[in-house]
């Protein structure tokens, strides 16, 4: 099927049998590491399309992420992470979505990519900081949030992460709040920053 507005748009493809291994190694692998506790999980939609807003402490909180959900994701994230041919035939094959948050224009395919994506009814990530920020809020980026939100009617729920370092594995605690939608008459930064609030108050750093 061709979406409206979509037609000879590349869409990027997630691989799933690459996805599945790493899936499936990070389940292996990371438990050694961390003691992961979540918390609701039932405020994530079974089919429908819907977008993950999580707090990023390090670089974990991606395939910690990946392990907890039950839904296979895509991700958005920043394009110098592409720039090898390797990392970038792996992370597209995991689902990775780049956005050059410098230069916007260059990122248009995929953020159009992004859009046709949940109408599909998939699940994305943005992470709203753009980058690490250890147990303190960043700014944040209304940039892409503006562009589903006013577009899209469909869930964003927010995610705490917090990590307790000590003896043994690191305690990982993965909080999905209660999903939030735009209202038509809400300002889109008003509701951005209403979930940036959010994400902090699960984080517990509020």
């Amino acid at each position: 099927m061709v979406l409206p507005g979509f037609s000879g748009l590349h869409m990027e493809k997630r691989r799933d049998p690459v996805f599945r291994i790493a899936k499936t190694a990070a389940h292996l692998v990371l438990p050694f590491f961390f003691r992961v506790e979540t918390y609701g999980l039932e405020n994530l939609p079974r089919r429908s399309a819907f977008v993950l807003l999580p707090k990023h402490q390090r670089w974990e909180d991606i395939p910690l992420l990946g392990i907890v959900t039950p839904r296979p994701l895509y991700y958005i994230a920043k394009s110098e992470l592409f720039d090898s041919p390797v990392t970038n035939w792996l992370l597209r094959s995991m689902g990775g979505i780049p956005l050059n948050r410098q230069r916007p224009l260059v990122s248009r395919r995929y953020l159009l990519t992004t859009i046709g994506l949940l109408k599909k009814g998939e699940g994305v990530v943005v992470f709203p900081e753009g980058t690490y920020h250890r147990d303190e809020m960043g700014k944040g980026h209304i940039g892409i949030v503006r562009l589903i939100a006013t577009r899209l009617s469909l869930p964003f729920i927010p995610v705490g992460i917090h990590y307790s370092s000590g003896k043994g594995r690191t305690l990982v605690s993965i909080k999905f709040g209660k999903p939030c939608y735009k209202e038509p008459d809400l300002a889109p930064i008003g509701f951005f920053d209403y979930m940036m609030q959010e994400i902090a108050t699960l984080s517990g750093l509020i």
